[in-house]
């Protein structure tokens, strides 16, 4: 099913007999796919407003990330939070929409800087598991259940409403970008370094360790990020190289996209955690190969794809840590027993029942596994 606008998806919606299975541009589900039959969002699609004054805009949810982005780029401007593209670490195909990067909450580097996809997320227009068209947030749109929405709607995977149109707020390209790296850190002095950059007041867009090296990005006018990145290097000491505009872009798009794990087998982890855990979790890991993202809070760990893929030894530790790790790649024998997203603590799995009970009562949107 592919409904041609907001009116025909309520329609669709509230006539169904089953799950539904919500698919933007099919890059971005995880674990095994979602029983039901597919409801795909593709048309609804357009740029109904971009204001570049306003630093706002405005578009369907099957509109493809691509256009939104070119459409930026006109206006010399861009989704501030760097949105990721996993099409070669999941080994899909198809064209990411702007409604499938706000059902993931994605966000890529810059997220240390600017937040993730919810933050620049102003408005939302959407159809519940009843049929009911309902809007929050945003320019003209109107608060009418009371919840927050905006923050609701990203990262629900579909499971409280099928999105039709979102705003942003986007923010104005950098004229130039520096990255500062130093090899042969071990994870206590990686994450040391890190935190360091990140509390300075150089405004570092960028903090990432990957094979030994640390690399911290710098943002801005050219005047200004020449002092940045030499004030930088004063305050954490000699060693450290400055690679230019052109191979820092090549670094940070590979750190984004998940680059160095496409096209090697393995199960694939995506885990949270406080940055100063960091080495404690990379010392759980056995044969992992580990990127480490937001300054060490955000963990990648391509694992061998076997048994749990050390869910029970990795979710173990987490719990002790106040963190979690969803499996975002895995063989069907090893997602048979072992879900794909972290399970919740009681209290926050009841309040999501609830909320899943208040807009989806049916419980027919996504029903299986979040994917």
């Amino acid at each position: 099913m592919k409904p041609a606008n907001e009116i025909e998806l309520s329609e669709v919606i509230r006539g169904a007999n089953g799950p539904l299975r919500i698919v933007g541009g099919g890059t971005r589900a995880i674990g095994p796919l979602n029983a039901g039959e597919v409801l795909e969002t593709g048309a609804l699609s357009g740029i109904s407003l971009y204001e570049p004054g306003a630093l706002t805009i405005v578009a369907g949810a099957g509109t493809p990330l691509s256009e939104v982005e070119a459409e930026l780029a006109k206006g010399g401007q861009r989704l501030p939070f760097e949105v990721p593209d996993l099409r070669g670490l999941l080994g899909r195909d198809g064209a990411s929409t702007i409604g499938g990067v706000v059902s993931a909450n994605a966000a890529g580097p810059r997220r240390i800087q600017a937040g993730a996809c919810r933050d620049s997320l102003i408005g939302v227009r959407f159809v519940d598991g009843v049929g009911t068209i309902m809007k929050n947030g945003g320019r003209v749109m109107k608060n009418v259940t009371g919840y927050d929405l905006v923050k609701l709607l990203a990262g629900a995977r579909g499971t409280l409403g099928v999105l039709t149109e979102v705003a942003f707020k986007v923010l104005p390209r950098p004229e130039v970008e520096a990255t500062l790296t130093l090899d042969g850190l071990d994870p206590t002095a990686a994450v040391t370094a890190m935190a360091q950059a990140l509390g300075s007041p150089f405004e570092v867009t960028g903090a990432a360790y990957l094979d030994g090296q640390v690399c911290l990005r710098i943002e801005g006018m050219a005047g200004s990020v020449a002092y940045r990145s030499a004030a930088l290097v004063k305050l954490l000491g000699a060693g450290w190289d400055v690679a230019d505009a052109a191979h820092s872009a090549k670094l940070w798009s590979e750190i984004r996209d998940m680059t160095p794990f496409v096209g090697k087998p393995g199960a694939v982890w995506r885990i949270s955690v406080k940055p100063s855990d960091m080495p404690q979790v990379l010392a759980t890991l056995n044969e992992a190969q580990t990127l480490c993202d937001w300054g060490g809070g955000l963990i990648w760990a391509r694992v061998p794809d076997v048994n749990d893929a050390q869910a029970v030894t990795l979710r173990a530790c987490l719990a002790a840590l106040g963190g979690h790790a969803t499996l975002v790649r895995a063989s069907d024998s090893v997602y048979a027993t072992t879900p794909a997203f972290h399970p919740e603590p009681a209290g926050l799995a009841a309040l999501s029942a609830s909320l899943r009970a208040k807009f989806d009562p049916r419980g027919i949107l996504n029903p299986v596994g979040m994917g």
